[in-house]
Formats: structure tokens, sequence, C-alpha cells
């Protein structure tokens, strides 16, 4: 293996500084700068501290870069992405706590509606929180179509503005929440499982799930309100039936899908701010951005990453579970539709240092130690800055037998 190969040159030379090296690499131009996986700061085996250090430059690196990009998205309250724009507005609620602010994702009713009424609706959201501490933010739908906030371009501009908050709001990005109404909360019945990895909790009000089902939330605090006189489109039965599904799936997994559900008696569509108390309940979660275990069912706005999982884009399939819990350094993949699966490690998640141990349904199919590279810590990071989910090495699955190191 290459990894090999490079360890056994740079042992009988005078070993090259990797720190130094990836410094010279970030400081060029993206066009000039030489391919990672061709110079020695890219494969070349790295120490834990090493890689730690690595990881940090890379995400100060990226951070600056986004700030040119966004600090004129926040000042101006709206980002962009492709062909679409989202404003918004927000406030801040009491004292910025050591680790940094939390942030409320807060999603307007409407959808489906002239752009006047999506705007009342979305001047209204911003009157309808408080938290005790936080920014709440309420974004404008980009459209104004019924499905306004499950259309694909709204992950993009949710991440920008997660960003965004965090470069220039002090956000910490480990408390960041998603809730809506009505319309919003058709969105967190979306948005809540396929970008769960984002999130510390969700909070779902009077919305419909369409042909979403609970089983990716299992990593996050997870509330519904509903009135129990909400007929319309059956949401008070949906939502009564989803509380029976995330009790069943509590049960039969206790670590997993903390979740309340408020069914409330006698009320309509509008629940008169009984849901409010949903904003205090979240507060208590904070991310786990490296679960034990991982539910990931393939939504039709198709993620190759998440957690970390990573699937190819052309192996995903919508509707379809890849299911894989790990216990210190030993991993066992439980349910997996795809051909190749990559599972992306640091050491916050397990001791590099020792070898890791992949099994599919308890059958061991590997066991070896997994060499740090700045190759790979270069990919999990340039696409998402996210200093969670730097990860410096990885293994890759080929069809539930094999492990490509």
């Amino acid at each position: 293996m290459a990894f090999g190969i490079l360890a056994t040159i740079f042992s009988s030379c005078t070993r090259v500084q990797p720190e130094e090296n990836m410094k010279n690499w970030l400081q060029k131009d993206a066009t000039e700068r030489p391919s990672l996986n061709t110079v020695g700061v890219g494969l070349l085996p790295l120490k834990a501290d090493e890689a730690e250090t690595i990881g940090k430059l890379i995400i100060d690196h990226q951070r600056a870069e986004l700030k040119n990009e966004l600090e004129t998205a926040w000042n101006n309250k709206e980002v962009t992405w492709d062909k679409y724009s989202m404003k918004f507005m927000y406030k801040v609620f009491g004292e910025k706590p050591a680790n940094g602010r939390s942030l409320y994702i807060s999603m307007h009713g409407g959808g489906g509606a002239p752009p006047a009424l999506n705007d009342q609706q979305w001047q209204n959201q911003i009157r309808l929180y408080e938290p005790k501490e936080g920014v709440y933010l309420a974004p404008r739908a980009s459209t104004d179509t019924w499905n306004l906030w499950h259309q694909a371009h709204i992950d993009k501009l949710f991440d920008k503005i997660i960003q965004a908050a965090v470069l220039f709001a002090d956000v910490d990005i480990n408390k960041v929440y998603i809730m809506g109404y009505s319309a919003g909360g058709d969105g967190v019945y979306q948005l809540s499982r396929r970008m769960s990895d984002h999130w510390a909790a969700a909070a779902m009000m009077a919305g419909h799930p369409n042909e979403v089902t609970p089983e990716g939330v299992r990593n996050i605090g997870y509330c519904m309100y509903m009135g129990e006189l909400d007929g319309a489109y059956n949401r008070n039965k949906i939502a009564a039936n989803w509380k029976v599904l995330l009790d069943s799936l509590h049960r039969a997994d206790p670590k997993g899908y903390n979740h309340e559900v408020h069914i409330v008696p006698g009320k309509g569509h509008w629940m008169e701010r009984y849901d409010t108390i949903a904003v205090p309940w979240m507060a208590k979660f904070t991310r786990n951005p490296l679960p034990e275990k991982i539910v990931w069912k393939q939504d039709d706005v198709h993620y190759e990453d998440y957690y970390w999982l990573h699937v190819p884009a052309k192996a995903i399939k919508t509707g379809e579970r890849v299911v894989v819990e790990h216990e210190g350094n030993s991993f066992n993949i439980l349910e997996n539709y795809s051909d190749t699966l990559v599972i992306k490690l640091n050491d916050k998640l397990v001791n590099l240092d020792k070898p890791v141990a992949i099994k599919v349904n308890g059958n061991e199919i590997f066991k070896g130690k997994v060499a740090r590279t700045a190759y790979v810590l270069w990919n999990s990071l340039k696409d998402r800055v996210d200093e969670n989910y730097a990860f410096s090495s990885e293994l890759k699955i080929v069809n539930n037998n094999k492990v490509v190191n």
C-alpha cells in the first residue's frame, strides 16, 4: 500500500514536518497546489498530535475563506446558493455562554400561497418564540411552493446560515436547533432526519411529514406539538402515530430517540402558544457528532456523508438504510445496502494507535491499524467546515465482505 511505502521511505531519512508542509500547501493558490495524494505531506502517516494540528490548520484556513464569502451575506441578512436566495431576521437573547451561543432556526408557515401571505407568516415567525439564551433566527423561504422548506436547496442555504452564525454571532456549532410551525413543521419532519448530524434537537409544530419516517432522528432530541383537533390532511392522526413509532423505537433502542410528543387537548391548528415549551426542552441538548450508533435512511435529497459514514453518490438508493454501531475500536455493520461504505475515523471516535475491527452482523472481516493522513483530513473538511467532522483516517467496506485500508 502507498502508506507503507511512504512510511519506509521517510523512516530512512530525516522526517519531514507535516505541519509546516501543510501550511505551505494551504498558502498556495488553489489552482497551484499539488495533489495531496501524491506529495509527502498528504500521504505520510501522522501522529495523533500532528493530525490534530493539521486539522486545526485546515479549519482555520477554510473559515477564513468562508468569512470573506459570508460576511456581506450576514450583514445583509441574506444568503445565496445557486439560483436561490434566503433572507432572514434574527434576535439575540441572554448572555453568551463560554462555548458560544445557541442558534435556533425557526421556519414559518404558509407555502403554496402568494408571496405576501408567506411574507406575513415570516414576519409572524420572528415573534413566536424567545429562548432564554441564543440567536433566534427566522429565515424567509426561497420559494412560495407547498414544499417550500424541504426542497434540496434548503439544506445548502441552512448550512451557509449555520457557518455564518458561527463566524459572526459566536454560535456554538454543537448547539444548533431546527423548529417550525405548519409548513415549517413539514420542514422539520424532513430536515430533522436528513440533516440530523447538524442538529442538537428539533421541534415540529403542526406540520405534516409527507413520505418521511422517524428512524433518522435517533441521535437528536426530538419533540412534536399538534393540536388534538388539527384534522386537515390528518395531521393529528399522523402525529399520534409518530408518537407510537417513536415510543417503539426508543424501547428497542433505549440510548436513542430521546423524544416528547404533545397532542394538545382541545386545540386546532393554532395551539395558542402551548408549543413555546419546546424551546427550553430543546435547549437541554447538545449535539453528539460522533454517536455510538447511526441509523441512516437515505432521503430523496441525497447525502453522501452522515456523521462518520460515507456512501459514494453513484451507490445511493433513496429509502434504503445503513445501520452501524461501534463500541471502542470495534464497528458492527447491521444493515448496509451499498456496495461501498466508508467508515471515517479520528482520535475522538477511536484510538487510532490501536487496531480497529470491522464486523458485519457480528462476523469480523477486518482488524488492523489505520494510518492518519493529511489527505483524508483535507477531504473530510474541504466541503464541510466543522471541526467535529475532521477525520484523519478511513476504511472502505466493499460488498460487505472486504475492507480496503
